[in-house]
């Protein structure tokens, strides 16, 4: 695979990429390159989580990258996921691990890392009081929307932990490409800005797209400068509010209620959650669609492309009922081997009920 074909691979990883000059150049100096991506165990996994993180996984092996999963457990401990119980976010880690083994992840392909292991070491901390070093009280602020709060919910000073320890992350993974959804972009390009000043190697960001949620976009909520940024962080979706997710645990029925309720405003592709749907996960996932409906509504039909779909969309030859009719169907043949691994497997089961009955908090 040339460098152009592993380059195309990873811009269906990200929505925006932190430089793409920088990309090509480490493609064409480093055979496999390292890529990490990490998670704050807390709650249930939703889509996001558990099936467009294993579709982003899978191009990136595709194009040569090696991953290095990290499980933050740390981190939701300093972002009071779980009441703050570390022991009962640490078995949500081994749940997580659990979901991205029944999404398919092959995990003798990648490395799953624990924060709580790297949290054991002096040299892990001397990465993170170094980092903080050289950022200034008032760059570390700002980059505290990462934790999904927005300023007026920081007020602890265990928060201020939080965006050094990110950054220390990336140079103690000793990674070439962060691989981040849009809402981790501070981090990032904090992360960029001290490897500069202290001559370490400079990570390439890698920033996916954040599944808006079924309800449609939000109000702007102050997560960053940039409009278009902060609407789709507000916008993502949200494990604290199910009706705004689907979860890979969801049942048939309850995919087609959650879809059935979805905006889906007709003729219009912008903010529509319902076609994001389509372009993120099922041409991704499943390459095609396939809507079925009476002769009288037009018949049958099966979408080859995204592009394809929108276009029959917006000039309105596509109804938002049929179009969500096929949207739940394919997403519950996606989700449907995860569901029923947790359903079959004992531990997989066991792990389940625990995150599904333990206290859940933002």
């Amino acid at each position: 695979m040339d460098v152009e074909e592993r380059l195309e691979l990873i811009r269906r990883v990200g929505e925006e990429i932190i430089t793409e000059p920088e990309l090509r150049t480490l493609l064409e100096t480093k055979e496999h390159p390292v890529a990490y991506d990490g998670f704050e165990p807390s709650g249930l996994a939703h889509v996001p989580f558990g099936i467009l993180r294993a579709i982003n996984l899978e191009d990136l092996q595709k194009a040569g990258v090696k991953v290095r999963l990290w499980v933050a457990d740390w981190f939701a401990w300093v972002n009071n996921k779980m009441g703050g119980d570390l022991e009962k976010i640490q078995q949500v880690g081994r749940y997580f691990v659990e979901v991205w083994k029944a999404a398919g992840v092959d995990l003798s392909k990648v490395e799953v890392l624990w924060t709580s292991d790297a949290a054991r070491t002096d040299e892990y901390w001397k990465k993170v009081v170094t980092v903080a070093q050289n950022v200034t009280l008032a760059r570390a602020r700002r980059a505290l929307t990462i934790m999904g709060r927005t300023s007026k919910d920081l007020v602890e000073t265990s928060q201020l932990l939080y965006p050094m320890m990110q950054v220390a992350d990336i140079f103690w993974l000793e990674v070439d490409i962060c691989q981040l959804g849009l809402d981790q972009r501070r981090a990032n390009i904090l992360a960029r800005e001290v490897a500069e000043k202290l001559k370490w190697k400079k990570p390439v960001a890698v920033h996916h797209h954040l599944l808006m949620s079924l309800q449609g976009a939000r109000e702007l909520e102050g997560y960053d400068e940039n409009a278009t940024i902060d609407r789709e962080i507000a916008s993502k979706m949200s494990k604290s509010k199910p009706e705004s997710s689907i979860f890979v645990h969801d049942s048939t029925a309850e995919i087609r209620r959650k879809v059935e309720s979805a905006f889906c405003p007709a003729k219009v592709a912008e903010n529509n959650p319902v076609l994001e749907y389509c372009r993120y996960i099922i041409f991704r996932k499943a390459k095609s669609l396939e809507v079925s409906r009476p002769e009288k509504y037009g018949g049958s039909v099966t979408f080859a492309s995204y592009r394809e779909l929108e276009k029959a969309y917006t000039e309105g030859k596509l109804h938002p009922s049929d179009l969500k009719k096929a949207v739940a169907n394919a997403m519950d043949e996606i989700i449907r081997p995860v569901r029923e691994h947790f359903e079959r497997d004992t531990q997989a089961r066991r792990l389940y009920e625990y995150v599904k009955s333990a206290e859940i908090t933002r």
